[in-house]
Order: C-alpha cells, then structure tokens, then sequence
C-alpha cells in the first residue's frame, strides 16, 4: 500500500497548524503521575515538576485524563463539575499555570471530557432527583417509568458497558419506588439526554471555557454514545449501521459539527479526539470528515496479536479507513484501561479484549519486554500521531498482585470479581531510589501512594533508566528524538516492501526503512546504508527473533 503525503509542510510540530497530525501525545493520568503534597495521590504541582522530563522525552503534547471535581466513583469520569480542579490534584489557577509552562517548553496540553455521562453528584442530577417526575430538570437525563404491573422492571435490556445493569429505579420522599434512570457505565454516571438544548448549549460553554485557557484540544471519552434512540428500542441482535439504540446514531455528527466550528473559530488549531470503538470502518471514518473531528482513538492495532499478518492487517486497514477523509491516523499500544504491553506480549493470547481480561493468566514478562520495545518502534514509524500512556517508556509491566482490599476500579466489582479491573495498569510511576514510593511522593510523605507499587520496580524507575543506554526509556527518547528530526516520519508516505510473512517491512519517505523480525529466527536485514536504532541488539549483523529496527535505506 502506498499513501500520498497528506501535507508538504514540515514546520516543526509546536509551531504550525498542522502539529496534530504527526504530534507525540503523552496521556497523564494524574493521580498516579506524581504526587508533589505527599498524600499519596498525583497532583498537577508533581505534574509541573517533571516538565522536563518530558521534554527531555520528547512529546508534543499531554492528554490529562479528568481533572475534575469527581467523587472518583469511576477514576474521575464521573464528573461534577467542568470548571474547576479536583482538590486533591490542585486548584484551577495552578492547571492554568501548568498550561502555560508546558507550552513554554513547546508542549501542547488536551484535556479529557465525558459528554455520555455525568457524577451523580452533579448539580443537575441532583436537582433532577429533587423535582420529580416529569420535571424539567429530568429532561436532561434519562428518567423513564418501569415495564411491568408495577413498573418493578426496568426500561430495557440494554447492556452494559461495564458488568451489570443499565438502569438504577429511585426513591420518591414517602419512601415507594420511582422512576428509573439510564447509565450506560455505573449507577454513580447517569447518562445525559442529547436532544436536550441545555445539554448542547453546556458543553459547547466547557469547550470555550478551556479553550479560553489555552488548552489545544479536548479527547471526546465515549464519542459514539451520545446519542440514544428516544424510542428506547432494544439492541437489536445484529444491528444494521446506524440502527443500534445508543451506539453510533447518526444525530451524533451534527453536534461534533458544532463542535468542530467552535474550535475552528480559536487561533491555532485546537483539535477534537474521539474515543471511537467500531468495527465498521466506513462509519468509524464518517467521525472524521473535514467538519467533524480531527482524529480518533485507533485501538484496533492495540488489540491485535504478536503476528505480523495480524498487524499487517491492521495497518492497512486503518490507513485505508482514513485515507477517504483525509485524516491521520493514531496509533497506541495500551492506555489507563488495557494491559500493559510488557504483560500482554508475554502471554500465549497476545490480544487485548476487556470480555477476557482475567487474574492469574502466565505470562513470560522478559518476553513481553522484548516485543513491546518493538512495538514502541513499529508504532513509532507508522504515518499519523502517536500516544503513549505514561510509564510504557519505561517498560512497567501489569501490577496483578494488588491486595483486593486496595483495589478502586468498579470493573472488578461490577463483575463480582470476574474482570480483575484496570488498576493495575494505574499503579503510580517510579521516579528514583530503591524502595516505595520511589519518589512518586516526597521522602517525607504522610501518605502511601493510593495504590501499591511493586518492591521489584527499583530498576525500572526513570532514574535508574536514564543511567542505562540499553534502558526503554533510552530506547523511546532516541526514538522520539529520530522521528522529530527525520522528515520522512510522521505525517506522510507509506509503503510495504515485500519479504517473508512473519516480517514486517516498510518504507517512510524517500529514505526510511523499517523491518520488524516476528519470526522464531534471527534474519538477515535488508540493503541499507547504516542502522538507526534497534529494539534488541543485532547478532552477528542479523536481526534477532521479536526485534525492529530502523534503517536508512
């Protein structure tokens, strides 16, 4: 396959309108980033103070998950109030502060917001709750009467999105059962009602308010569940394109237009994301025509097993489904959610789905090691943005040891303990030193860090990392450091050069070779004037079994 170059301009990212489409995005999920207070708990002072960490990284941009008010019944995505800072991560004028020190070292700031839902404890739900049935505060949720004689069943059968049911029934002041109302995630995220003005006119506000902050662009979380069919249908079991109930309704792009024509109206490009799970590639690019969004989630890659035919497809799959709209595409090997590469490449299934995701499954983490430090370099050559989710640069691997009695996410209760949850992929960051905390907190902290780190991360901290040339987190600065300098990566040409099926080899540019040996051998590389980086060290001139490297042709 080979795609022409979708822009001729080679302006540094940083300084021109198109730094979205080849730009290095880091996700910072602040709680467990670093903790500057020593409560325990990641705050945006611990985020400032390691700005030139991530300088030194070399990232475009930072993506914060939620920072928020929230009572944290969801990690955060349970949002009470847009416009200000959860207090245990700061206040308002220290994330504005925090805006501008990062875009003084040329770093972008994108922040997360969660249009489905809001916190329960929302002003609007709670109002909601106090007025009544058939109250205009209701109206912008989704209150409806039971099914049943007595309303005792409720609404639909809608599944969830985490384990458990969809529908929560209130209680009236004397005491008898209410109505129900939807939640698409947790009782604690009641679903917004999109054909509602309000609903419009407040998110649209949220945009302006941050943008008028300076930040670049918003992640949309859950961008294809807006929308509900207001007939309350059930799912149907093989809905047709644009038929499904709460899924990917074609109302949907009328408000990421509007959207789109707010941000367009800033200086600068602010860029919209979208968290988009589809399978149907046709309807999944329709997000991301010229008015629409600028990019979306591709978290088809992330999925796929170690096998080059499976990644093959993958790429050209996502290229393709891109290449009608113009858009770049994105590429991420993990994020606050999924396993860990380090974990996930070591085991037998290396695929990624949250219905499989259980405790206790053997892993080879040297194996896994391996592979995702070639990964790192296949994602990181492909045309498009790259994100990375904080600490795979350094090579962390899934905490599944985590006492149950410590353990936050709702994904493991809901499923009564089934799903073992994605706390282990939120385990705050080793910084330096030999023991926990590992300077995620100061030497004098009152507080743990609200999830526990592995004794054994004492050689995986950044600290000891930097220290050693063979490190991941050497690997993924030369890395970052050759894609910023060399023209022919990010955004632009692409191509597949033919070879063996468990090889993967393509060219960028007019000069770029990549190869990535998933085959069980050590292979001869092909025709190239010198060797710009490897996964693994070569043997004998020959590329080991589960390593990529990158060539100048």
């Amino acid at each position: 396959m080979t795609l022409p170059a979708a822009s001729t301009d080679r302006t540094p990212v940083g300084s021109d309108d198109l730094w979205w489409r080849s730009a290095v995005i880091y996700q910072v999920y602040v709680r467990s980033f670093s903790d500057a207070n020593g409560d325990g708990t990641g705050d945006l002072a611990g985020v400032r103070s390691r700005l030139g960490y991530l300088k030194q990284l070399g990232v475009d941009a930072l993506w914060f998950n939620p920072w928020y008010p929230s009572p944290l019944a969801d990690g955060g995505y349970d949002v009470s109030d847009y416009r200000d800072i959860h207090p245990s991560f700061g206040t308002l004028a220290e994330a504005e502060a925090l805006i501008q020190d990062a875009l003084a070292l040329g770093i972008r700031t994108i922040i997360d917001v969660v249009p489905n839902h809001v916190s329960d404890q929302h002003p609007w739900f709670q109002a909601a709750l106090a007025a009544g049935p058939g109250s205009p505060e209701r109206a912008r949720f989704w209150f409806r009467a039971g099914r049943g004689p007595d309303g005792n069943e409720p609404p639909t059968r809608w599944p969830s999105n985490f384990a458990g049911d969809t529908w929560t029934r209130t209680v009236n002041p004397d005491g008898s059962p209410g109505e129900w109302y939807l939640h698409l995630f947790t009782p604690e995220q009641p679903d917004l009602n999109w054909t509602h003005p309000d609903v419009h006119r407040e998110h649209e506000d949220i945009l302006k308010f941050w943008f008028d902050r300076g930040v670049a662009g918003v992640r949309i979380d859950s961008a294809a569940l807006l929308v509900k069919d207001a007939n309350l249908p059930e799912v149907p079991e093989t809905p047709a394109p644009g038929e499904h109930p709460n899924t990917d309704r074609d109302e949907l792009h009328d408000i990421y237009r509007s959207w789109r024509a707010i941000a367009d109206s800033y200086a600068g490009t602010r860029v919209l994301v979208g968290e988009i799970w589809l399978p149907d590639v046709e309807r999944f690019a329709r997000y991301l025509r010229p008015d629409e969004l600028h990019t979306a989630f591709n978290f088809d890659f992330l999925a796929r097993a170690w096998n080059a035919a499976e990644l093959r497809e993958s790429i050209d799959t996502t290229l393709t489904a891109h290449a009608p709209v113009g858009a770049p595409s994105t590429w991420v090997l993990s994020n606050h959610d999924v396993t860990r590469p380090v974990t996930r490449y070591g085991r037998e299934d290396t695929t990624f789905a949250f219905a499989t995701k259980r405790a206790g499954i053997p892993t080879d983490l040297a194996r896994g090691l391996c592979r995702s430090r070639a990964a790192a370099l296949i994602t990181a050559a492909l045309p498009g943005s790259l994100y990375i989710y904080q600490g795979d640069e350094l090579g962390l691997p899934e905490v599944e040891d985590i006492p149950v009695d410590l353990l936050q996410d709702p994904m493991h209760f809901r499923s009564l303990g089934v799903d073992p949850g994605r706390d282990g992929c939120r385990v705050p960051l080793p910084w330096s030193g030999t023991v926990p905390p590992f300077g995620f907190s100061p030497d004098t902290a009152e507080a743990p860090p609200w999830l526990p780190q592995p004794a054994g991360w004492r050689d995986l901290t950044a600290e000891a990392q930097q220290a050693d040339p063979s490190s991941m987190l050497r690997l993924y600065q030369s890395a970052l450091r050759i894609r910023a300098e060399n023209p022919d990566l990010g955004d632009g040409r692409f191509a597949w050069l033919s070879g063996a099926d468990d090889v993967l080899t393509f060219t960028r540019g007019d000069s770029f070779l990549l190869v990535a040996n998933l085959s069980p051998a050590p292979i001869d590389l092909p025709e190239h004037r010198r060797v710009l980086l490897s996964s693994a060290p070569l043997v004998a001139g020959r590329l080991p079994s589960d390593s990529t490297a990158w060539l100048q042709a």
